[in-house]
C-alpha cells in the first residue's frame, strides 16, 4: 500500500500540539489527514471521530493526557482534512478498518487503545472485532451499532414523541408517496446530483439530527424556507450518512452483536448519557449484556454530544481508568 513519508514535526510550546501530521495514500484515490498528539513512547491510542463525515477537532486532543499517552487522531476517508473531501468512491467500513491498520503498522503500534463516540464508536468496535488481537481496550460514547433499526427509532419514533412540530417539518420536504418510507426518501435527494434536490435535504437532515443530539438545544424546528436558500453553505454529514446508512454501514445484519465474542478479554467503558435521542442507553445495555468485559457509565442530565455536561470529563476518566488497566 503506497503512503506518503512526508511528516512535519510540530513546536512543543503547547503539549497538546501535533507532534505529527501527515497525509497518508491509503490507495484508492484517497489521501488521509492524520496527526499524532502527547509523548512518543507513550500509551498508544487512537481517537475515531463521528458522523461518518464529521472529522477530528483540536479539542478532540485534549482527551488524552499528553504526558502519558502517544495519541493519534485522523480524519476517515471523505471527511476533514483527508481527501478528496467527500469522497464516497471505495469508501466503506472495511475500507475505514484497513485504513486504520495502515496508520497502526506505518506509527509500529504492536496495539491501542480505541476511542470513539456515535459512529466512531460504531467503527471502534468493527476494527476491534476484526483486528482483536490489536486493541488493548476501548472506550465508547454514545454506542450506535449500525443498523436500521436504531435510526428507526431515533427519527421515526423518538422524534415524533420528543419533537412533533420538528418531525412534521422533517416530513414536510417529502412527497405522500416518499412519506411511506421517509428514511430511505431523504437518503435518496441526498444522493441526487441536482443541487435542488439535494440542498434542502441536507440542511433539514442536519437541523433535525442536531437538535437529537443536543440536551437543551437553540432551536426545535426547521426554517423552511431558508433551507431551501442555496447561498447557504452545505453540511457535509448528511451526504456521507447517506452513503453509509443506505447500505446497511455496510455490514451484515447485526454484525456488531453477532461478533461481540472476539472481544473476549478487552476492557470496555461505555459512557452513555441517560437522555440521548439519537443512540439511547437501551443500545448501551444491550451491547453490555453480551459483552461482560464492558462497564457502562450513565451521565444524568447529558444527551448525545460530547459536550453535553459531564460527558467530555466522564471520557477522559474512562480513557485514564482504562490506561491504568492497560499498564498494570
Amino acid at each position: 500500500m503506497p503512503r506518503d513519508a512526508e511528516a512535519r514535526t510540530s513546536t512543543r510550546a503547547d503539549p497538546y500540539a501535533p507532534l505529527t501530521s501527515q497525509h497518508l495514500n491509503v490507495g484508492d484515490g484517497h489521501e488521509i489527514y492524520v496527526e499524532t498528539v502527547g509523548r512518543a513512547g507513550g500509551i498508544p491510542a487512537v481517537y475515531l471521530h463521528g458522523g461518518p463525515g464529521s472529522g477530528c477537532q483540536p479539542d478532540h486532543r485534549r482527551l488524552f493526557d499528553p504526558e502519558r499517552f502517544h495519541a493519534v487522531l485522523f480524519d476517515q476517508r471523505g471527511a476533514g482534512r483527508s481527501r478528496p473531501k467527500g469522497g464516497r468512491e471505495a469508501n466503506t467500513l472495511p475500507h475505514l478498518i484497513a485504513d486504520m491498520e495502515a496508520i497502526r503498522e506505518t506509527l509500529g503500534f504492536a496495539r491501542w487503545m480505541i476511542v470513539g463516540g456515535s459512529w466512531g464508536a460504531t467503527l471502534a468496535l468493527a476494527y476491534a472485532e476484526a483486528h482483536p488481537d490489536r486493541v488493548s481496550g476501548i472506550v465508547l460514547r454514545a454506542t450506535f451499532l449500525g443498523t436500521r433499526a436504531e435510526l428507526e427509532t431515533a427519527f421515526l419514533s423518538t422524534l415524533p414523541r420528543i419533537y412533533p412540530g420538528l418531525h412534521e417539518d422533517f416530513l414536510s420536504l417529502l412527497s405522500e408517496n416518499e412519506k411511506a418510507q421517509p428514511l430511505d426518501a431523504y437518503w435518496r435527494r441526498l444522493l441526487n446530483p441536482d443541487a435542488d434536490v439535494h440542498g434542502p435535504a441536507a440542511r433539514a437532515w442536519y437541523e433535525t439530527e442536531r437538535t437529537l443530539s443536543e440536551h437543551a438545544p437553540g432551536r426545535t424546528r426547521i426554517n423552511l424556507e431558508a433551507i431551501k436558500d442555496s447561498r447557504r453553505p452545505l453540511p457535509s454529514t448528511p451526504f456521507m450518512e447517506a452513503h453509509y446508512f443506505q447500505n446497511d454501514c455496510f455490514m451484515r445484519p447485526d454484525q456488531l452483536i453477532a461478533d461481540i465474542g472476539k472481544l473476549h478479554g478487552i476492557p470496555g467503558i461505555v459512557i452513555q448519557g441517560r437522555t440521548d435521542f439519537l443512540c439511547p442507553p437501551s443500545t448501551s445495555h444491550a451491547l453490555a449484556a453480551v459483552w461482560p468485559d464492558a462497564d457502562i457509565r450513565i451521565v444524568e442530565g447529558a444527551g448525545h454530544s460530547l459536550y453535553d455536561p459531564g460527558i467530555k470529563d466522564a471520557i477522559m476518566l474512562a480513557v485514564e481508568n482504562l490506561a491504568s488497566k492497560i499498564v498494570a
